[in-house]
C-alpha cells in the first residue's frame, strides 16, 4: 500500500481501550457467546480464531452494534456503549464479502460513511483522497466496483472503513475470497497499514497462519468462551488446554500419569511405555494424570543421543506438502500420531504399511497447561 504526506497517523486518530466485561450472548435458548471478558489495549492486532459457530463473529457484531449483549458491558475509551446503536460508536467492520456498492464509483463508496454524517464536500474530498493514497488506491477514484480485483476491493472495504478515522477496527476475515499468494501479501500491508496508525485492529479468522503472522496477541475461541489468550509464540509453543493443542499446530497428546519428578524433568508412564517431559511447573505430584505435548515436526526416524524419547508406530497415510510431508501412524495401542518430515526431497517417501521408530527430545516433551515463566514474561 503507498504511503502518503497526507496520510492518516496515529496523531489524527483517537486510540482507545476496549473493554469486553462479562459480556455474553443468547439467541432464544442458545447460548452463542458465554459470559467472557478481554481487554484490547489502544494500537493492538489481536486476532480471535476458532472454529466455525465458535461465536467470533458474534463479538464482533457486538463490538460493532450489530447485535445487543444479552448481559455484560463493552467499554470503549471508558465509555459504555453496550447499547449504542452503530452510528453512534465508530466502530467500522470489513466483511468477508467486502459489502460494497458495485454500482457505485471506488471514490463514491469510500465516501460512503462520511456522508451519513454533516462533512462538507471539500472535507469529504481531502479524507477520501488521502484515505486512498493510504491504501494505493489514489489512481483508482473514478473506477466502478465492478472492475476491480479482489485485492482492490478488499482495499476498498478498508479505506471505506478507515476514512471515518475510527479508533478501532473491526476485520470478519477479509481475506478469505482472495487466493494463497495475494493473500500472503496483503497480510503484510494490513500490519503495517495498522502499525501507521496506530489504532487497534481486532481480525477474525480460522485461519492460524494469518493470526500468527499479524497479530500482537491471539485469542482462541470454542463454543461461546475463550479458551487461551496470549502472544502467537505462547499460544503455538504453549498451550493451555486440550482443545488449543488440537486446534493449533500439528501436535500430539499423549496421555499418562507422573512417575518420577527430577528438578528439570518429569518422567510419565503411557501406554507406549515411558517418556521424559520438559518441567516448568514445580506443583506437580507423583500418581498425577497429565497429557504431554509433542509437535509433529519433533520426531525423527532414528536413534540419537539427545533423542532419548521413543515410540513404535505404523505408517497409515501419507501427504505430500511441497516441502514437506505430512504423515499419519498407528501406535500399537490404536492411538493415531501425527509426524511431519521437513525436506521433502532430500529422502524418500515412507511406504504405507511400514512400521517405523519415533524418536524426540526431552525439550519437546511439555506437559499440557504448564506456563513457562521464561515464555510468559
Amino acid at each position: 500500500m503507498a504511503s502518503s504526506s497526507n496520510s492518516l497517523t496515529s496523531n489524527s486518530l483517537t486510540s482507545s481501550d476496549l473493554e469486553l466485561i462479562d459480556i455474553s450472548k443468547r439467541i432464544g435458548p442458545q447460548v452463542v457467546v458465554r459470559p467472557l471478558t478481554l481487554t484490547v489495549r489502544a494500537g493492538e492486532f489481536v486476532a480471535i480464531m476458532g472454529p466455525s459457530g465458535c461465536g467470533k463473529t458474534t463479538l464482533l457484531r457486538l463490538i460493532a452494534g450489530l447485535a445487543s449483549p444479552s448481559s455484560g458491558q463493552i467499554r470503549l475509551g471508558g465509555v459504555d456503549i453496550s447499547y449504542r446503536p452503530v452510528n453512534q460508536r465508530n466502530t467500522p467492520m470489513v466483511w468477508q464479502n467486502f459489502a460494497l456498492f458495485p454500482h457505485l464509483r471506488v471514490q463514491q463508496n469510500i465516501a460512503f460513511g462520511l456522508t451519513l454524517r454533516s462533512h462538507n464536500k471539500a472535507d469529504v474530498k481531502r479524507k477520501v483522497e488521502t484515505v486512498a493514497a493510504m491504501v494505493g488506491l489514489g489512481d483508482l477514484l473514478k473506477r466502478r466496483v465492478d472492475q476491480l480485483s479482489g485485492g482492490q476491493k478488499q482495499r476498498v472495504a478498508l479505506a471505506r472503513a478507515l476514512v471515518t478515522e475510527p479508533p478501532i477496527l473491526l476485520l470478519d476475515e477479509p481475506m478469505s475470497a482472495l487466493d494463497a499468494h495475494l493473500r500472503l501479501r496483503m497480510q503484510g500491508e494490513l500490519k503495517r497499514l495498522q502499525q501507521t496508525l496506530g489504532i487497534s485492529f481486532i481480525y477474525v479468522t480460522h485461519n492460524q497462519n494469518e493470526a500468527f503472522a499479524m497479530a500482537d496477541r491471539v485469542v482462541v475461541m470454542n463454543q461461546g468462551r475463550i479458551e487461551q489468550v496470549g502472544s502467537p509464540t505462547e499460544i503455538y509453543t504453549r498451550p493451555t488446554t486440550h482443545f488449543v493443542a488440537e486446534f493449533v499446530g500439528n501436535n500430539n497428546l499423549l496421555d499418562g500419569t507422573l512417575s518420577d519428578l527430577q528438578p528439570d524433568t518429569l518422567t510419565v508412564k503411557w501406554a507406549q511405555g515411558q517418556l521424559i517431559a520438559h518441567r516448568t511447573d514445580k506443583r506437580h505430584k507423583p500418581g498425577e494424570a497429565v497429557t504431554a505435548v509433542v509437535p509433529a515436526d519433533k520426531f525423527v526416524t532414528h536413534p540419537h543421543p539427545d533423542y532419548p524419547n521413543h515410540l513404535k508406530a505404523t505408517v497409515r497415510g501419507r501427504e505430500f506438502l511441497g516441502s514437506q510431508i505430512s504423515y499419519l501412524l498407528d501406535t500399537a495401542t490404536g492411538q493415531e500420531i501425527k509426524m511431519v518430515r521437513q525436506e521433502a526431497f532430500s529422502q524418500p517417501p515412507l511406504p504405507v504399511n511400514t512400521e517405523i521408530d519415533l524418536f524426540w527430545r526431552v525439550e519437546d516433551t511439555l506437559l499440557l497447561g504448564e506456563v513457562d515463566p521464561l515464555v510468559e514474561a
